[in-house]
């Protein structure tokens, strides 16, 4: 797999990039290290530059980048495991290689629109990364079997246990490292 092209066609054609994907072995160790690992750095490197760029603590920045692209590997790794646990509710074909394939490649418009957060009045057009629901949406069906009027609902209910997976991660960095930290 070329980055370069994977990402292209996930973001371009991903009705036709789907089924390519669905063919392919869904190695973790690849995966990670190979898409996410540097594709997540996207929004922890932006991040960090424009923190600086409107007077924000290096260090504080810094740790603040670190520990988000940490919990972007742990994120992913979760809602694979949410997006597999569910697949028999919704007709489909359990397999966490699967299910880590669709939940990687869903998330690559929110890590391409971290880009926005190097100026930070532009940090608001990182809500482009939205597009991933519909590339979730659209990659239910061929990698994990899912029947297709079965995966709106299959889609919803990811996106709700990732959005409160989002919510304890944050609750659980702040607990531990305090608010304030990071300015």
């Amino acid at each position: 797999m070329n980055l370069v092209e994977r990402v292209k066609g996930i973001i371009l054609s991903p009705k036709t990039e789907w089924p390519v994907i669905a063919g392919e072995p869904g190695d973790a160790s690849y995966l990670f290290s190979n898409y996410v690992a540097i594709l997540a750095a996207i929004p922890a490197v932006c991040g960090f530059i424009g923190r600086i760029l409107i007077g924000g603590s290096i260090i504080g920045g810094l740790i603040a980048a670190v520990i988000g692209y940490l919990l972007t590997f742990v994120a992913v790794y979760i809602v694979a495991w949410i997006i597999n646990l569910l697949a028999p509710s919704f007709s489909s074909q359990k397999n966490f290689e699967s299910a880590l394939k669709v939940a990687v490649y869903s998330y690559t418009p929110s890590w391409l629109a971290g880009v926005f957060l190097l100026i930070p009045a532009l940090g608001f057009l990182k809500i482009l990364g939205l597009y991933g629901l519909y590339l979730l949406y659209l990659g239910l069906p061929p990698v994990m079997k899912t029947p297709p009027e079965k995966a709106i609902l299959y889609t919803i209910v990811i996106v709700v246990c990732a959005i409160i997976l989002a919510i304890v991660l944050g609750a659980i960095v702040t607990a531990i490292l305090g608010v304030g930290l990071f300015m």
